[in-house]
C-alpha cells in the first residue's frame, strides 16, 4: 500500500485528537492532519512542546489547533470527562482518536523491575487510552464516520527480554483496540491498530543508543497508514492490525545504508 496518496482535503471538517502530539510520531501526525484540513486537538504533558508544535501548524497555513495540556500518569477517569466535554462545548464534534502517547522508561529484566515504574508504564499505556476512549465515546457516536486508533509494537506479539511492562502494555492496548472493534460494529465508529515499526523518534535513541537512527524511517514516512485509518477511504475497515511499514511513502523514506546493528 505504499502508493496510497490521501486526498488533499481528506480530513476536512473532522476534528481529531492527537495524544503524545508534542514529539515524535505524534507531532508528525498531528501536523500532517492538519495539513489535510483537521481541527487537531493537541493532547501532552508538555505545554512548551504542544505550543511549538501548535506554531507549527499555524505557520504552514493550516486550520489553528487546540492545546490542551495533560499529563497521562496523573489523570483521572474525571480529567478525561472534562476533556471531553470541553471539547465538546468548544469544538461540537469529535470524528477521531490517535491514541499515540506511550511511555518507555529503560530496558531492564523483569526480576529487577521497578513496581512504580512498571504501574506508570501501564497507566500511560494502557489504563489512559481506555479512559480517554471511554470519555470520548458519547461524542464520537455522534460523528457520521468516527475513527479510533491505537498503536501496538512488534513486542505485543512476539515476546523480548527486557521490555517489560512496555511489551505487556502494547498486548493490552492491543487487545483493547480489537475489543472495541468488535463492540462498536454496529456503529459508525471503526476501530483499528497501527503497529508503526521502528521509526526515527526520541524513543528509539534511548532503547537502542549504539544503533544509528538513520537506519529506520523518519515519521513522515509512516504517515499514509495514519492518514487512511483517520480518512473516509477506511469506512467499513474493522479490527485490523495494519504494519505501517507496508505503507511506507518511498518519497519521506530517507534511510541511510548504515553498517550492520548487530
Amino acid at each position: 500500500m505504499s502508493n496510497y496518496v490521501p486526498a488533499e482535503n481528506l480530513l476536512s471538517g473532522r476534528v481529531i485528537v492527537v495524544t503524545g502530539a508534542g514529539e515524535g510520531i505524534g507531532r508528525c501526525a498531528a501536523v500532517e492532519f492538519a495539513g489535510l484540513g483537521a481541527e487537531v486537538v493537541l493532547l501532552g504533558r508538555t505545554k512548551r512542546k504542544l505550543e511549538a508544535v501548535y506554531d507549527e501548524i499555524v505557520d504552514s497555513g493550516y486550520k489553528e489547533p487546540v492545546i490542551h495540556p495533560m499529563d497521562l500518569l496523573t489523570a483521572k477517569g474525571p480529567d478525561y470527562q472534562d476533556f471531553a466535554q470541553r471539547v465538546k462545548e468548544n469544538l461540537g464534534r469529535l470524528d477521531g482518536v490517535l491514541h499515540n502517547a506511550a511511555e518507555l522508561d529503560i530496558l531492564t529484566p523483569i526480576q529487577y523491575y521497578d513496581e512504580e515504574l512498571w504501574e506508570s508504564t501501564m497507566r500511560v499505556n494502557a489504563t489512559a487510552p481506555y479512559l480517554l476512549t471511554q470519555a470520548c465515546l458519547p461524542l464520537l457516536l455522534e460523528s457520521e464516520d468516527g475513527s479510533i486508533v491505537f498503536i501496538t509494537d512488534d513486542c505485543a506479539r512476539q515476546a523480548k527480554g527486557y521490555w517489560g511492562a512496555y511489551a505487556v502494555s502494547k498486548a493490552a492496548v492491543e487487545h483493547l483496540g480489537l475489543t472495541l472493534a468488535i463492540e462498536l460494529q454496529k456503529t459508525n465508529i471503526r476501530v483499528n491498530v497501527i503497529n508503526p515499526g521502528p521509526c526515527r523518534t526520541g524513543m528509539r535513541v534511548r532503547t537502542h543508543p549504539g544503533a544509528s537512527v538513520m537506519s529506520v524511517p523518519p515519521p513522515k514516512a509512516i504517515m499514509p497508514v495514519y492518514d487512511y485509518l483517520m480518512g473516509p477511504d477506511s469506512k467499513g475497515i474493522r479490527g485490523q492490525i495494519m504494519d505501517a511499514r507496508e505503507w511506507l511513502d518511498a518519497e519521506h523514506d530517507d534511510r541511510r545504508i548504515v553498517v550492520s546493528e548487530q
